[in-house]
C-alpha cells in the first residue's frame, strides 16, 4: 500500500505536466512571447479569450501585478467564468454558430492586434469560429489548448476543425483528455483536474518571454506593479496614462 496522498499524486502530477512542458514547449513559448513582444512594438493591442474555466487563465492574464497592462480581456456575455446561472448556460453557448462573429463585430479588435484563445478542447464552435474570424480581421492569434482532443474527440465545429487548425502559434498543455490526473479504486470517475494550473504556468512564460524581449529591443515592457506596495498606484497611473489607447478594461 502505497504512503503517498492523493494531495502527494496530484502535486507530483501537477510538477510532471509544468515540467514536460518546459521542455517541450520552450521554442512555442519563445515564438508566443515574440509574437507578443513585436505585437506591442509596432502599436498593436493585446487581447485573451477563454470560455468557461478556460477564461480564468485569460483573467489571471489581464490587470496582473507583473503582467503586461496592454493585455485585456475579451469577454463573451455568459461564457467568462461560471457566474452565468445556471453554470451550464456557459458550456452550451461554446456550442451556438455564428456567436463569435458578433462579438468581434463589436469587439475593438483590429488589424496588427494579437488575441490568446484558451480552450482546453478546442472542439467547440466559440473558440474555433473565434481564431478563424480573427485571423481574417488580421489578428495574429495564439492557440493555447490540448492538441491531444483533436485526436480523440470530434470537432462541434461546422468544418469539422479544431482550435489549432486556425492559430498562427499553438501552444500544447499536454493535459488528457478529461482533465482528470487521479484514479482511485473506490471512485467511479476520474479527478483533479490541472488544465488551470499548467495553463495560467504556460502563458506566464510566454508574458515573461515577452517582456524580457522588449527589454532586449530597449523598449521599456508596460509592465503593472502591484497596488500593496509603495509607489505601486503611482507606477500603474503612469503607465494607463501612456497606454490608455490600448487599455479598455479601465473605460
Amino acid at each position: 500500500m502505497s504512503d503517498r496522498t492523493p494531495a502527494d499524486r496530484f502535486l507530483d502530477a501537477a510538477i510532471g505536466l509544468l515540467e514536460r512542458i518546459r521542455d517541450e514547449e520552450a521554442e512555442s513559448v519563445a515564438a508566443a512571447g515574440t509574437l507578443l513582444a513585436d505585437t506591442v512594438a509596432d502599436g498593436g493591442r493585446l487581447f485573451a479569450f477563454g470560455a468557461g474555466h478556460s477564461s480564468l487563465a485569460a483573467q489571471d492574464l489581464v490587470y496582473r501585478a507583473g503582467g503586461l497592462a496592454l493585455m485585456n480581456l475579451l469577454a463573451v456575455p455568459g461564457v467568462v467564468g461560471i457566474d452565468v446561472m445556471p453554470a451550464t448556460l456557459g458550456s452550451a453557448l461554446e456550442r451556438v454558430d455564428g456567436l463569435a462573429s458578433v462579438v468581434l463585430e463589436s469587439s475593438p479588435l483590429r488589424t496588427g492586434d494579437a488575441l490568446v484563445i484558451i480552450s482546453l478542447s478546442g472542439r467547440n464552435a466559440l473558440p474555433v469560429e473565434m481564431a478563424m474570424k480573427a485571423r481574417e480581421l488580421g489578428v495574429r492569434v495564439i492557440g493555447v489548448t490540448s492538441v491531444a482532443y483533436a485526436t480523440r474527440t470530434s470537432s462541434r465545429h461546422s468544418s469539422g476543425t479544431f482550435l489549432k487548425d486556425h492559430c498562427d502559434l499553438v501552444l500544447d498543455s499536454g493535459i488528457g483528455v478529461g482533465d482528470a490526473e487521479l484514479t482511485h479504486d473506490r471512485v467511479p470517475a476520474p479527478f483533479a483536474p490541472a488544465s488551470t494550473v499548467v495553463t495560467t504556468a504556460l502563458l506566464q512564460a510566454v508574458m515573461a518571454t515577452a517582456a524580457s524581449v522588449l527589454a532586449e529591443r530597449g523598449i521599456d515592457p508596460p509592465l503593472l506593479r502591484s497596488g500593496n506596495v509603495d509607489g505601486g498606484h503611482e507606477w500603474n497611473a503612469r503607465v494607463f496614462e501612456e497606454y490608455a489607447d490600448r487599455i479598455f478594461y479601465r473605460r
